[in-house]
């Protein structure tokens, strides 16, 4: 079956940094975009960057700079640069992968927190 499985969340202070990992099982990853979504506590789950099966990459205004999304086809895995981390950005953050436009697997989150 799939399976996205995320790591490297954690507790970190105002201006650190931390790198997100997502391991895919079960999909053509190659073929696949991929893409981090965050939902803070009562905020609706929206898009912080996507990177294509063709290695282009779009991200949120808000982490434009300062996040870089990656891939490695032969790990099956996607990676989230994080630096400049500000209170803004805790949340849990979840991986997510599509084949056409519906993104059709998510992985069950890692929480950022960052401290003021």
């Amino acid at each position: 079956q799939v399976q996205l499985v995320e790591s490297g969340g954690g507790l970190v202070q105002t201006g650190g940094s931390l790198r997100l990992s997502c391991a895919a099982s079960g999909i053509i990853f190659s073929a696949n975009d991929m893409g981090w979504f965050r939902q803070a506590p009562g905020n609706a789950r929206w898009l912080v960057a996507t990177i294509t099966s063709s290695y282009s990459t779009n991200y949120a205004d808000s982490v434009k700079g300062r996040f870089t999304i990656s891939r490695d086809n032969a790990k099956n895995t996607v990676y989230l640069q994080m630096n400049s981390l500000k209170p803004e950005d805790t949340a849990v953050y979840y991986c997510a992968s599509r084949e056409r436009i519906q993104w059709d697997y998510w992985g069950q989150g890692t929480q950022v927190t960052v401290s003021s």
